[in-house]
């Protein structure tokens, strides 16, 4: 999924873990069962020797305080990476470490194991496991395994920006009618090949470029300030009501761009002086009080989306869309990156302060977006919905980033 994040600027994914037993108790049950059951099977056979204690893995050791787990393996040496150098750190340096609910994000890591990068799939096996475990035993895990390294710019400081998108949901039409008449296209043939390809304004006023558009509508939306919304948030879930009267859900993912480059129509506004609050609220408030000039708004921007049709099935709806990393975002857990920054499939402590929101909890590095650029820069998956809608509006505060990273063995 890749998006362009709001300049201007909950639900809850499932939980893998939150009630489940620990895996060395797993492992008693299980050795107990096919105890039971060789005695039930050999009716008069003599009783077996007591079993051997079952040695429970370093991984899997209660997590150390925080203080000693700094000093249980030493520090690797420091990375650098195309646009930022990572500094090798003890965890104590990780504000709120060891407050978060990593059964949360142990859900979006099983979704990085999917897909994972070279780096960690190794790991993959023992995150699995681990879905089984409890908070202190992941934390242990974590620990045992994994580096934190601070991220820092590579011509600045450790802290950057923090801002958040979402999936929109929408109301949108099959066919073009009154009420729903701004389309949502499909990539037209030759998209690859002409690079750049028309611009916003063009596609709507050129009749050759509408006339390569035609036949591939996916659907019409009522209002083109939410289609450019859906454009900037790379995907969205719309409620499309078909010709036959009836409704069903489907996703609209990212599937190209005209390759132009995006400019913030908040921005515009404000470099014009007819706003001072560059909020979503606030430019559609100035729509509507200038219907004449919301065209002149929409072509300040001369980047669209084109995009692909998906269904959504019960199982889907609780993921969000596919992400760069070509696996489903969850939200509150996956953040889209500067891949020349932070890898794909990258599990991140995540930190900011600011009057939106207070976070302190481990990520995971799925996506991207154009304007995601730089060695401390994070836009946060906020999820879908209107609670979701506010936050992905409003969030834009600093922020703090280690990278946890496996260690040297």
């Amino acid at each position: 999924m890749v998006h362009q994040t709001i300049s201007s600027k909950s639900s809850k994914a499932p939980s893998a873990s939150s009630k489940s037993k620990s895996m060395s108790r797993f492992l008693w049950t299980v050795l107990g069962g096919l105890i039971v059951g060789t005695l039930t099977g050999c009716g008069s056979a003599p009783l077996p020797p007591p079993p051997l204690p079952i040695a429970v893995p370093q991984a899997l050791q209660p997590a150390l305080p925080v203080e000693q787990a700094a000093a249980a393996a030493p520090l690797s040496a420091s990375i650098t990476q195309t646009r930022s150098r990572w500094t090798a750190v003890p965890w104590t340096e990780l504000p709120g470490w060891g407050d978060d609910a990593l059964h949360e994000a142990w859900n979006a890591w099983l979704k990085n194991c999917e897909r994972p990068g070279p780096v960690f799939a190794p790991l993959c096996n023992e995150v699995r496991r681990l879905s089984l475990g409890s908070a202190q035993e992941q934390l242990a895990w974590l620990q045992t395994r994994l580096q934190p390294y601070r991220v820092e710019a590579l011509q600045g400081g450790a802290e950057g920006l923090l801002t958040a998108y979402y999936e929109p949901l929408l109301e949108g039409s099959r066919k073009q009618r009154a009420g729903f008449n701004v389309p949502l296209y499909g990539p037209p043939p030759g998209l690859v090949q002409r690079k750049p390809w028309y611009t916003r304004q063009e596609i709507d006023t050129l009749a050759s470029v509408q006339a390569v558009l035609k036949g591939r509508e996916i659907a019409y939306l009522a209002d083109p300030l939410d289609a450019l919304i859906l454009q900037i948030q790379g995907s969205g879930r719309i409620r499309i009501s078909e010709a036959d009267g009836s409704q069903r859900l489907v996703r609209l993912s990212y599937a190209g761009s005209n390759e132009q480059p995006y400019k913030s129509v908040g921005r515009w506004l404000l470099d014009q002086g007819a706003v001072r609050d560059a909020s979503w609220p606030a430019i559609k408030a100035w729509a509507a009080q200038n219907p004449l000039r919301v065209n002149e708004l929409l072509w300040s921007n001369p980047r669209t989306v084109f995009f692909r049709e998906e269904p959504l099935s019960d199982a889907d709806a609780a993921w969000g869309p596919k992400g760069a990393q070509g696996v489903p975002l969850t939200p509150g857990r996956s953040i889209a990156v500067d891949p020349l920054s932070i890898p794909y499939g990258t599990p991140v402590w995540l930190v900011s302060s600011g009057p939106t929101a207070q976070l302190q909890k481990l990520v995971l590095a799925q996506d991207t977006g154009s304007a995601i650029v730089g060695g401390v820069r994070a836009d946060y998956f906020a999820g879908w919905g209107a609670a979701a809608a506010e936050l992905a509006g409003r969030l834009k505060q600093p922020l703090r980033l280690w990278v946890l990273w496996p260690r040297i063995q």
